[in-house]
């Protein structure tokens, strides 16, 4: 377990999955706790694929290969390639179990820095194949709602009508339902996540807000450069998930070709595929 500490903010992160297990502002645990009685995650983070592929596979080039939900990365060991009081680098490369079900060499690091009261996350994908490399990576934090989520507002940067993808199964649908209309806040209700998440696929903000209407505690996530935003928990847990992603599930009328996968980014060999995003306390 690698912990930071700038005197404000205490991160522990684990080597596997480079994943931030506990997150402390001024002593006050602000991440969820990992219970597994309704998800035993965190932080998880997602690569190659955000959201699942139709039968869990995809085709290149007329060959299939098996890729399961989010990928694998979350359940792999990272290296630690630097790590000092405020910062850590990790990396992760290609092994001969993942050439199997993403037949790229790569490297995919992610550093974690923290500045006052917040926490910079950055992803740096590279293409070490010789091979046009189709990629992707999102964030899964979760935030600790220990009231339940019922107390808490999300605030979008801009006013927004948002229509969520339907989910089915691990994929979605093209049918939405509009859950907000030309308003920046959208009450929180266990009612939205009865089947899974909210996708949103059509979001113009790229900075929201998690705040508690009883209290004012807030947390934001500045996500620009991420086309795509999901908010996820389990009806009764304490916690609600906002999720940048440079893709999403696939849409259950899609095909196989991973290179037709809404949102998926063509890496051209040597070259890098770069995001960050912000938190706030």
């Amino acid at each position: 377990m690698i912990i930071l500490d700038n005197g404000h903010i205490k991160a522990e992160i684990s080597e596997r999955g480079a994943e931030i297990r506990s997150l402390t502002v001024d002593g006050e645990q602000r991440f969820w706790s990992g219970d597994p009685t309704f998800w035993a995650g965190v932080a998880p983070v997602l690569f190659p694929i955000c959201g699942g592929l139709k039968d869990d596979k995809f085709t290149l080039d007329g060959e299939e290969f098996l890729l399961a939900k989010h990928g694998f990365a979350k359940n792999m060991d990272f290296k630690v390639e630097q790590c000092s009081n405020a910062s850590a680098v990790f990396l992760l490369t290609e092994t001969a179990e993942t050439l199997k079900s993403y037949p790229w060499k790569f490297e995919f690091r992610i550093k974690y820095t923290l500045t006052g009261t917040a926490v910079k996350v950055e992803y740096d994908i590279k293409n070490c194949s010789d091979s046009v490399m189709y990629t992707s990576v999102g964030s899964h934090e979760a935030y600790a709602c220990p009231e339940g989520i019922e107390d808490y507002d999300i605030i979008f940067e801009r006013n927004e009508t948002l229509n969520a993808a339907k989910v089915v199964g691990t994929l979605i649908s093209r049918e939405t339902e509009t859950v907000l209309k030309d308003s920046k806040v959208l009450p929180l209700y266990n009612k939205y996540f009865d089947i899974d998440a909210l996708v949103f696929t059509d979001l113009r903000s790229r900075y929201v807000t998690l705040r508690n209407r009883r209290n004012g505690k807030s947390v934001s996530v500045d996500f620009d450069g991420f086309d795509y935003l999901l908010l996820w928990t389990k009806p009764g847990a304490g916690y609600i998930c906002i999720e940048p992603w440079t893709t999403i599930p696939s849409h259950t009328d899609d095909g196989y070709e991973l290179s037709a996968k809404e949102g998926m980014t063509a890496l051209a060999p040597q070259k890098h595929f770069e995001r960050k995003h912000i938190i706030h306390f």
